[in-house]
């Protein structure tokens, strides 16, 4: 079973211009993301989070599937105190029937503002895996 990469790029100076991270990488019928954070990094966690969750439906789409799909995410957000804010965006976004296992972490970002990062896992359809392009 062959392992896919997709948009692999450089993220920081540090690593003297060697790639570092995949944007996704597909292996049989399951897509791994890479961590998607607010571009650009505007509003509170509420707009924050809702504007991670269309990049995310948006990269699910690119791939073949959708959240009613998703079979993982992890989540981070700033401060602990931003949870049942960052909740009432995902709770209207998730699909009720097909909720992922989830996990919700405190960080401290590298990046000046940033609240929320989401990293998800999703399933394809059987006809996706060969098709599957989440290059942006």
């Amino acid at each position: 079973m062959s392992i896919t990469r997709h948009e692999i790029r450089t993220i920081t100076e540090e690593n003297r211009g060697q790639p570092i991270i995949s944007q996704a990488v597909v292996h049989g019928n399951v897509a791994y993301f890479a961590g998607v954070t607010p571009d650009p990094i505007v509003g509170d966690i509420k707009a924050q989070t809702a504007q991670v969750l269309r990049r995310v439906d948006e990269l699910l789409k690119l791939a073949g599937t959708d959240k009613s799909r998703l079979l993982s995410a992890q989540v981070w957000i700033a401060d602990m105190r931003l949870f049942e804010d960052h909740n009432a965006v995902w709770n209207q976004w998730v699909d009720p029937a097909n909720a992922p296992v989830r996990t919700c972490l405190t960080t401290e970002f590298w990046r000046p503002g940033m609240l929320v990062e989401v990293m998800v896992i999703a399933a394809l359809p059987d006809t996706a895996s060969s098709r599957a392009s989440v290059d942006t």
